[in-house]
């Protein structure tokens, strides 16, 4: 495993986690859902099982045997932790799930799972593209105002007529105060621009059909 980017909120908690740079290793065994864009939430035992993975784009384990991920090329990826490490959960985070409520949904599920709140939960925002890099257009944001509202109107900064650059990272971060999560623990060390960085990252928007995919892990903690 190399060249992985990672955030201090989760180190001291989980024994691994990464989130995937174009030369990163992502370890084995490896259990993954196929992303689809949407708010659906899959157990991480479940998703191992499954002779196809399922649909989803947030998968929550308990499982210290193998890590979970999601993979992505500009959308945002989140890892969550319970505050003792021993539940985690993986969401991928484009425009279509924010608007559909995937980070409440895979918020929910972990501490559902670990039987917590939310103000006890770690968070930490991955690679993605910039509101720098990101211009998208009416129909876009005006799914997004009516799945979220005032933090959709906040994270767009128009730029021409029908056309804002809206800021994915901050749409995630405002999610995540929503589902309880204090300010503290929202962790952005890794919350770089995907599109501003080809040397080290993949981007749909940058290089279209044929951009890789990076993948973003983590591991939960054995249970005491």
């Amino acid at each position: 495993m190399s060249a992985v980017l990672t955030d201090p909120l989760l180190a001291s908690l989980v024994p691994a986690h990464g989130f995937g740079t174009r030369d990163a290793l992502p370890p084995e065994p490896l259990v993954r859902p196929k992303q689809v864009h949407g708010d659906r939430v899959v157990d991480a035992l479940v998703c191992r099982a499954a002779a196809q993975p399922p649909e989803a784009d947030a998968i929550v384990s308990a499982e210290s045997e193998f890590a979970i991920a999601v993979v992505t090329a500009d959308c945002v990826p989140i890892l969550l932790s319970a505050p003792d490490g021993a539940v985690v959960a993986a969401l991928h985070a484009g425009w279509r799930g924010l608007a559909a409520g995937v980070v409440a949904a895979g918020v929910a599920a972990l501490l559902a799972r670990a039987g917590c709140s939310g103000a006890a939960c770690l968070a930490a925002i991955g690679p993605h593209i910039g509101p720098c890099c990101y211009e998208v257009d009416e129909p876009v944001l005006a799914a997004l105002d009516a799945g979220l509202g005032a933090p959709a109107r906040a994270a767009a900064r128009a730029t021409r007529p029908g056309h804002a650059r809206l800021d994915l990272g901050a749409l995630c971060r405002a999610a995540l105060r929503d589902a309880c999560l204090p300010e503290a623990a929202i962790g952005t060390t890794a919350a770089v621009c995907t599109a501003c960085d080809p040397r080290r990252f993949h981007s749909y928007r940058r290089d279209g059909p044929r951009s890789g995919r990076l993948v973003h892990f983590i591991r939960a903690a054995p249970r005491g």
